[in-house]
């Protein structure tokens, strides 16, 4: 073969090597997400929504460059365990955990693949990160809340001198409570746990608090709760009892929320996924807080248990369902 024969032959063949090279399909990606609520739900289609949507505004597609495989645990905890083991033995490049037992059930199952989470309550208080700026391991995210916001939610509650605090002390949710108890008198009220496992639990609580007069129930946002929201609700009309919990409440008939937009937190979360597929270490991303909450009262509820709201509340809120 002559000299420029060969040459012109090793540059067609270098050429198409090139072309061939840069045609190549991008490596897929894959992400688990273990979510709380049933499949159906319209929060859980929300969410999806919303880390999708957001997925996709940085680059990331499902029929492009990502894999995402979704679980919904309902607020079993047995689910929680199975499903966190399903994501993990699929090896992905992250998960997203949204709330606090999906957490705990994922990190059962690894210490090396990067976790994303989502409402998760105080963090640093449950000792589940050192620092919110560095946090360290595999794990950071978005929180939740901590003991302050359900300060907040004692001293909102109109016209009550005592409230009980419902959550299931198996879905491993909840921030410490001792500050909001010992804090609770210095504004007038006696607050008392209220562990529940089943309807009937729900129904004892608010039966114990309608006793006597000025009760009222605050309903810690776990999983839980979340899919016996309607009980909840029920029992807190009947009880005559005002409620006040996230913003799921006073939609399903309870009196208020002061709340952060969930929907948008896992939103944000596509961030942080984002940023741990192109090398970022969880360990490096510094937990973040909502920046905003939200007052919303249900007017409907409050004329139903005689309860008359002072102008300055009803000035505070951010939506007023009539």
């Amino acid at each position: 073969m002559r000299r420029r024969e060969f040459l012109t032959a090793f540059g067609g063949a270098a050429a198409w090597s090139l072309t061939g090279h840069a045609q190549q399909p991008e490596r897929f990606r894959r992400v688990g997400v273990l979510l709380a609520y049933p499949e159906s739900n319209p929060f859980a289609r929300s969410y999806m929504a919303a880390f999708t949507q957001a997925l996709g505004q940085l680059g990331w597609a499902e029929d492009k460059n990502l894999w995402i495989d979704y679980r919904f645990a309902a607020g079993d905890p047995a689910l929680f365990k199975a499903y966190a083991a399903e994501l993990v033995g699929l090896v992905p490049d992250a998960i997203l955990a949204s709330t606090a037992p999906a957490l705990a059930a994922v990190q059962q199952h690894t210490r090396t693949i990067p976790i994303v989470f989502v409402i998760v309550p105080d963090p640093v208080g449950r000792g589940l990160v050192p620092s919110l700026v560095r946090p360290g391991g595999n794990i950071t995210g978005f929180a939740s809340y901590d003991a302050s916001i359900i300060g907040k939610w004692v001293q909102f509650v109109p016209v009550v001198t005592r409230a009980s605090i419902i959550f299931n002390p198996d879905t491993d949710l909840a921030p410490p409570l001792d500050p909001v108890i010992a804090a609770a008198p210095s504004v007038g009220v006696t607050v008392t746990l209220g562990p529940v496992r089943d309807d009937a639990g729900i129904e004892a609580v608010a039966a114990t608090q309608a006793h006597e007069p000025e009760g009222a129930l605050i309903i810690l946002p776990d999983s839980f709760n979340v899919t016996h929201i309607g009980v909840i609700v029920a029992a807190a009309v009947r009880s005559k009892l005002p409620s006040i919990a996230w913003t799921d409440l006073p939609r399903t008939g309870g009196l208020m929320s002061y709340w952060y937009d969930a929907v948008e937190l896992h939103g944000r979360a596509a961030s942080y996924i984002d940023r741990i597929l192109r090398g970022a270490s969880p360990a490096d991303l510094p937990i973040q807080y909502p920046t905003k909450y939200s007052l919303i009262i249900n007017l409907k509820t409050a004329k139903a248990l005689g309860l008359t709201l002072t102008p300055t509340i009803l000035a505070r809120a951010d939506e007023i369902i009539e």
